[in-house]
């Protein structure tokens, strides 16, 4: 929309320090950073009592689309980025129909270039049968292994299969770590129940500790790098801090599982606070916390699984598990912030620049000469209210409806490009898929 941008007097949260000045895009690109800049610019913005942060990215979301388009879609999805600060978002594999071929793929990248308005990558889904589809894949920011069964019909769990996908792919492995032996047991066991807490119960500490161990083992067998999505045990948080492997192996941890915990979430949402793995007890909470400030975690992804309303209200075994997650990650952060309880190069750090470690991710995740302009500005006195009637994504609802917090993204910038001001979508000009290669 604009080939320069300068904003004036605006704090810059830079690697390690920060400075008041103003801030100078052009042609997609951060170009200067200095005081009192007099470069032309096409927009000159007031940028004083706000923040300038990286873009924020998030490298797992549920996009959903296609087959499952009345639960989200690709705008939908992106509005709710862009609302929330996240000027990229990697989709996952298990969609209907699931990606898992080059024919898939391709499809999602011609749709998500009409539609995305954030910059996005897009997973592959491992199963027993598609290896040589995945290697031969380009361009995408890892593959997807679910080690318990989730959302979609995507499972590998089988001891012989997880080994030759270790064994014969370079690729960046994730893995949806819970065991579905143990998972399955537990189903029959509870079977009966119908209170939502008997989640945690079902896909218990133990399945995803089980599983967690079995894809570190393998990592280490094959030295294949590993990236294991949303933790929430303290046991697995125990067992990372003593066996997890420096540039091997990376690990992730969602805001529900951070900021909710049972009993209170269970009791408060009902299926609401279904989501895969489960939220647990405020010992998981605190350990998790301490787990991503001492880096055996190394950042927050939000693991946005919108579903409708209308599913959520079911009973307890036929209400689908997921929450989103898009529009809220960044506020509660910027809270915490406000509260004393982390920093805004904390924030960096887990939004945005450990996922631009982890994946290789080029030109993005700091505010620096030549870097591509993905820039989220927040205000950090604002104080409002998550509602949800004013929510972008098409689910309508969160998990958070009605917590006040105090830091709130007030303007989202994506390759120099304004995609949300002030509650304002600008959809002229679409995302880019990011370049890995």
């Amino acid at each position: 929309m604009y080939e320069s941008i300068l904003i004036k007097d605006i704090e810059i949260i830079f690697e390690r320090d920060t400075q008041i000045g103003d801030l100078y895009l052009q042609n997609g690109q951060v170009k200067a950073f200095d005081w009192h800049l007099n470069f032309p610019a096409e927009l000159v913005l007031k940028g004083k009592g706000l923040t300038a942060i990286p873009g924020c990215i998030d490298t797992h979301v549920h996009l959903r689309d296609f087959d499952l388009k009345d639960k989200e879609d690709f705008n939908f999805g992106t509005r709710a980025a862009a609302a929330g600060g996240f000027t990229t978002v990697f989709d996952m594999p298990n969609t209907q129909p699931p990606t898992i071929s080059l024919d898939a793929l391709a499809q999602k990248r011609q749709k998500a270039a009409a539609h995305c308005l954030v910059n996005y990558g897009f997973y592959l889904g491992a199963t027993k049968n598609n290896l040589t589809e995945l290697n031969k894949a380009q361009n995408i920011p890892g593959l997807k292994i679910f080690m318990g069964s989730s959302t979609g019909n995507l499972l590998l769990d089988q001891e012989s299969d997880l080994q030759n996908i270790f064994k014969n792919t370079d690729k960046l492995i994730l893995v949806h770590a819970e065991d579905e032996q143990i998972i399955m047991e537990n189903t029959r066991k509870y079977m009966c129940e119908q209170d939502v807490s008997v989640h945690a119960k079902i896909r218990s500490r133990e399945a995803e500790l089980k599983a967690v161990q079995k894809a570190v083992k393998l990592a280490k067998l094959y030295h294949k790098r590993l990236h294991i999505l949303h933790i929430t045990a303290a046991e697995t948080v125990a067992f990372l801090r003593k066996e997890k492997v420096a540039g091997l192996i990376t690990a992730e941890v969602c805001p529900q599982h951070l900021f909710l915990h049972g009993p209170e979430a269970y009791e408060k949402l009902g299926n609401f606070a279904k989501v895969n793995p489960p939220i647990r007890d405020q010992r998981d909470s605190m350990t998790l916390w301490q787990g991503l400030k001492d880096g055996v975690l190394d950042f927050i992804a939000t693991d946005h699984a919108p579903h409708t309303i209308e599913e959520k209200i079911k009973s307890y075994h036929e209400a689908p598990s997921g929450m989103p997650g898009l529009e809220t990650a960044l506020p509660l952060m910027l809270n915490m912030v406000n509260t004393g309880k982390c920093s805004m190069y904390d924030i960096n750090k887990w939004l945005s620049q450990n996922q631009v470690k982890t994946f290789g991710i080029p030109n993005k995740g700091y505010i620096r000469r030549g870097y591509d302009a993905d820039l989220t500005i927040v205000d950090m006195k604002t104080k409002r209210k998550v509602t949800n009637r004013k929510l972008q994504t098409k689910c309508g609802w969160s998990a958070f409806d009605g917590m006040t917090l105090q830091g709130w993204p007030v303007m989202t910038i994506v390759n120099g490009n304004i995609v949300y001001r002030e509650g304002d979508i600008f959809d002229q000009i679409k995302g880019q898929e990011v370049n890995l290669t």
